[in-house]
């Protein structure tokens, strides 16, 4: 069994002293596999040597940093196949035998893809640490923007658990999932600060992923931060930056709220076990009207999701229904299947290998074969073409048949 522990560290003093407690309070130090992305500036002292075997380090002076999502994404490509994946902060400390809690905690579960996360207990370096307890992550509200505001919480009826709790949101401090969770919801590198959260949440529960708080306590988090300069405060005009934060922070919630409303595709886009409405469904969040269920307002347990089946089904469309900017190198065509209320239930698109071999075969009608999972019966199909300038073509759809296969 080995952790792979991602660190992204920007001028923080407290590296070293996590890492150092982080293998200190480790039922079994010897798994653990350190990424880190230290962040520094010329007069701080780099982190501790921990060994080639133990610890893969990316080191760049702050000025060439992107944001934490950036260097986060930098850290998962260093990811070698270690199987559990743990994303932390530079500035913890931890539950004695916190991995052994961690572990427990994902085999009470009975998930197949457990996401164990929350927001640590606060604490402040130099101070006795106060006595630990399970927390949970609750709405505050939604922002201007329409990302949802999140805070700590203590759930008064932890103690009565000893399995994980249902969660609607996800920590960027606290995530410990399988190893495949790095290829599954790989971040996006794009995104800045506001809006990582969230959306990281509905990629991972589209991936099939079970949202879940620990119902044991497991580390703190250094409460306030700012006692180390952060990423926004050094990238501002004049300090001789590319970007300036205030740049980043604008294209990255640009970029939230296209996710959001429009349902990108991609490599950052949502999976295809689950769809964006059985997140909402689940969470009781809408992301159109920016409100929240009372169930969701209260925190509630969120509704568990219904079990998935399994549909094999077949989209004929006739060549002459196509328009001719179908045929003439399409970069992909939106391949969409959708419920009796014309709700996107799946999303599975036809990318140019896959094209190329279905048009070269000259037959009046083209058939695409899809085989999805879904609580709903699937009953329509849209498709539609992008051409290869990447403009949106003329969108058919129809009705379709489909076979449960399980």
């Amino acid at each position: 069994m080995t952790i792979f522990v991602s660190i992204a560290a920007y001028r923080d003093h407290d590296l070293g002293a996590t890492l150092r407690d982080c293998i200190a309070k480790a039922r079994w130090p010897d798994a653990l596999r350190f990424g880190v992305c230290w962040q520094y500036a010329a007069d701080e002292t780099p982190p501790p040597d921990l060994g080639r075997k133990r610890m893969r380090l990316i080191s760049l002076p702050w000025y060439e940093s992107r944001g934490a999502c950036w260097a986060r994404a930098e850290l998962m490509k260093l990811y070698d196949g270690e199987d559990w994946f743990l994303q932390l902060d530079s500035h913890h400390r931890f539950a004695q035998g916190w991995d052994a809690l961690l572990l427990d905690q994902a085999e009470r579960s009975g998930s197949a893809l457990p996401l164990l996360t929350t927001y640590g207990a606060p604490f402040t370096p130099g101070e006795p640490l106060a006595p630990g307890e399970p927390t949970a992550i609750k709405l505050y509200c939604f922002r201007g923007d329409g990302t949802p505001s999140t805070g700590v919480w203590i759930r008064p009826d932890f103690a009565d658990r000893a399995a994980p709790v249902p969660a609607r949101y996800l920590s960027a401090h606290l995530l410990f999932a399988p190893g495949r969770f790095v290829a599954d919801v790989p971040y996006d590198p794009e995104l800045y600060f506001y809006g990582e959260e969230i959306t990281l949440a509905i990629r991972a529960f589209t991936h099939g992923y079970d949202l879940l708080h620990p119902s044991r306590h497991v580390l703190w988090h250094q409460d306030p931060r700012r006692l180390t300069p952060l990423h926004w405060d050094d990238h501002v005009a004049g300090q001789g930056v590319a970007v300036t934060a205030a740049e980043r922070d604008a294209a990255s919630l640009a970029k939230v709220a296209r996710f959001l409303h429009h349902r990108p595709i991609g490599p950052f886009a949502c999976g295809t076990a689950r769809s964006f409405a059985d997140y909402e469904a689940y969470s009781g969040l809408d992301f159109v009207r920016h409100s929240a269920s009372p169930a969701a307002k209260r925190g509630d347990d969120p509704v568990k999701p219904v079990p998935l089946h399994a549909w094999r089904l077949r989209i004929g469309i006739d060549r002459q229904a196509l328009p001719a900017a179908a045929f003439d190198q399409p970069r992909f065509w939106y391949v969409g299947v959708h419920d009796d209320d014309d709700v996107e239930i799946a999303r599975h698109d036809a990318d140019r290998l896959e094209l190329s071999a279905a048009l070269a075969l000259g037959s009046e009608r083209i058939v695409i074969e899809r085989q999805v999972r879904s609580n709903r019966p699937p009953t329509r199909w849209t498709v539609w073409p992008v051409d290869r300038r990447g403009c949106w073509t003329e969108r058919l759809s129809g009705t379709v048949v489909a076979e449960q296969v399980a």
